[in-house]
């Protein structure tokens, strides 16, 4: 089985993150998008749609960085919150602290 790997890119105004997120790789991830949340100043959409995996540790990433975009005084939304990803951050209490993560803008699969 062939891993996707992981990626940040910033693309016209959205941090696009794709591949499979493991322990493994979530350190090197995040910090590449601390990178590019700083190289910028304006609001910023995460987009998720290319996100292979929903796991604890994307959650703590996306956490770290919207934290940061708020120290840095720029706010983040996200998009393409798959289904699981969107159940795993309401189970954990998260779904209302990051924008986007409700149920009403989860896609069912992923």
């Amino acid at each position: 089985m062939t891993t996707a790997v992981p990626r940040v890119q910033l693309s016209d105004g959205a941090l696009m993150v794709s591949g499979e997120v493991t322990t493994d790789t979530v350190i090197s991830l995040r910090n590449e998008g601390e990178k590019l949340i700083r190289s910028v100043s304006a609001d910023l959409v995460v987009d998720l749609d290319g996100l292979v995996t929903a796991h604890s540790v994307v959650l703590s990433m996306l956490l770290c960085w919207q934290r940061l975009a708020h120290q840095t005084g720029i706010s983040l939304s996200f998009r393409g919150v798959s289904g699981r990803l969107a159940s795993l951050a309401a189970l954990s209490n998260l779904d209302d602290q990051l924008a986007g993560f409700g149920p009403e803008s989860a896609h069912p699969a992923h």
